[in-house]
Order: C-alpha cells, then sequence, then structure tokens
C-alpha cells in the first residue's frame, strides 16, 4: 500500500474522491465554488490554479447532453457486489439508479456548489487537486478516514509513488456527513465541517458513499484489523486473494446483531473512477454467517 495511517491511530476506510459534477439538466457536467451569498469564490482561493468556468446550460445544450448520456445510461452498471454467504468472490447484486430525486433543488437543479465556504472557513482548506478540471492527468485523489482524522491523499496512477497527504483534518473538525443521492450513482457526499461550511464528493461507488457517511456519523461501528479473531483473519485472507491485485485493503464493521462485514472495492470495468464493492459477512470464527433483521 502507498500509505500507511500512524501507529496512534486505524484506518476505517479509504475510498476515491473528487468534487462532484451536476447531472440536472441546466447544470450537467458543472461545478461551483461558493460563498453563503452564492458568490463565486475560486479567485479567492489561495494557491489554487485557475480552472474551468462553467455557467447554466441553455436549452440546446441540455437536449444534446441528454442525447449523449442516453447511450451511457443504456448500459447496464454493476456498481455493487456483495458475496455469497458461501463465500464466493462477488454476484451481482442488481443495476444502480442513474439518479434519484433532487433533495436541494437550489444546490442540484439550479446551481450545484461543490464547496459552500465563508472567508476563513475550514471548507477552504481542502486541497485543488480534488478537482478533476485542475490537476494534471494521471492523478487521482483519495480520501482515507482513520480513527482520529480524515485525510486527503494523492496519487499518481501508473507509478509506485508514496502517496502525498494534500490535507488532514481531525474528526472533531467535522461536524456531519450526508449521502446525496441525487447523482449519476448515489455516490455523492456532502461533508460538513465544524463551521457548517461543507464541500461535496464524489466516492465512485454508492457503497463507500454510505459506508463513509455512517463513519463520520457513528451509526456503525468499524473495527481495526487488529480486532479481528484468528479465524477471521485467515477468512479474510482467503477473501482477498479472489480477488484482483487492483483491490483495495479491506474494511471491517461489526453489525447490530455481533457478526462482521469486511468489504473491499476493486476499480470498476464500466468507467473511470467507478468501483465494485465485495463483502462477506463472518462469525468471531471467521465461518460465514447469515444477517440478523436489522444487520443490512
Amino acid at each position: 500500500m502507498d500509505w500507511y495511517p500512524a501507529a496512534d491511530e486505524d484506518l476505517l476506510l479509504r475510498t476515491t474522491a473528487k468534487f462532484a459534477t451536476g447531472v440536472a439538466p441546466a447544470v450537467s457536467g458543472c461545478r461551483w465554488f461558493r460563498d453563503p451569498e452564492r458568490n463565486d469564490i475560486q479567485a479567492e482561493l489561495p494557491g489554487w490554479p485557475a480552472g474551468p468556468a462553467f455557467s447554466l446550460r441553455t436549452s440546446g445544450d441540455r437536449a444534446a447532453r441528454r442525447t449523449g448520456r442516453a447511450f451511457l445510461v443504456g448500459i447496464p452498471l454493476i456498481a455493487n457486489l456483495v458475496a455469497n454467504i458461501g463465500g464466493a468472490a462477488g454476484s451481482p447484486f442488481g443495476d444502480v439508479p442513474v439518479r434519484g430525486k433532487p433533495e436541494e433543488p437550489e444546490n442540484e437543479v439550479d446551481d450545484f456548489p461543490v464547496m459552500w465556504a465563508a472567508s476563513g472557513s475550514l471548507a477552504r482548506t481542502v486541497p485543488w487537486q480534488l478537482d478533476p478540471g485542475r490537476r494534471p492527468e494521471g492523478y487521482a485523489t483519495d480520501i482515507a478516514l482513520t480513527s482520529r482524522r480524515l485525510l486527503v491523499l494523492g496519487v499518481r496512477s501508473g507509478t509506485l509513488d508514496k502517496a502525498e497527504i494534500l490535507a488532514e483534518h481531525p474528526r472533531e473538525a467535522i461536524a456531519t456527513a450526508r449521502q446525496m443521492k441525487f447523482s449519476e450513482i448515489g455516490a455523492d457526499v456532502r461533508i460538513t465541517f465544524a463551521d457548517q461550511s461543507w464541500i461535496r464528493l464524489f466516492t465512485g461507488n454508492p457503497d463507500s458513499a454510505e459506508r463513509l457517511v455512517e463513519l463520520l456519523t457513528g451509526t456503525v461501528q468499524a473495527l481495526p484489523e487488529r480486532a479481528l479473531s484468528q479465524g477471521q483473519r485467515h477468512r479474510v485472507t482467503r477473501f482477498m486473494a479472489d480477488l484482483p491485485d487492483t483491490a483495495q485493503p479491506p474494511t471491517y464493521t461489526r453489525l447490530p446483531s455481533g457478526i462482521v462485514m469486511v468489504e473491499a472495492r476493486v476499480p470498476a470495468k464500466a468507467g473511470k473512477d467507478l468501483f465494485e464493492t465485495h463483502s462477506i459477512l463472518m462469525n468471531d470464527a471467521g465461518e460465514p454467517a447469515e444477517p440478523a433483521p436489522g444487520d443490512l
């Protein structure tokens, strides 16, 4: 792995992340950076290189983009693979909805801010490399959530270089998080800082978005690898051996019934920055387990 947590913390989740992109007709393919008065603040962000300038789509633009998108929508996208209880590597869970219903029309239909930040607020400290319109080709960003901080990592594809730590925030600096389902595959997350500024990120997978929100809001119990039993460790080793070498490190969650869910993300062939989720459920001995009501 190209980055490891410090000795005094546990890695809970690592997933790809970049600023989200609008999907409603007027804002399709666009993103803006706003202050609470909806002023554009891109020029005020220190150290940020120039980026693309967006404007609301005209009716002609919208029609053209809808036509092009129809070809993509017609291709089934499997973005969530759940392992069979018996231990198979993964099985299709079904097609993912293209988008949900707008939850905030003012921020998803009439406008599409991916940063909402007053002067001096924490959201303004996130790195510009999160913007796909600014970062160099072949460069990607991940977010890593540990037991004590949230980090933004920079990764250069096709190299063995160590990941760059672009930014980090203590867990106390994060007020809440919310999965924003009005997106191409329901994989957007809005992270709100303690000062109420926020950013909206695309995580590449609706499962990653859901898990990140659950971890940040404390609605699930994440487990460090060191908390696994010997039998569970052996089961995880077999599980990961069945996955491609490109699989991300597994994450562990204890469900309400006490069984453990193991999840690993694998880059999807369906498109860039999309991921499939493979998972297993196991008991304390590492044997396959059935979910109880309320677990999933």
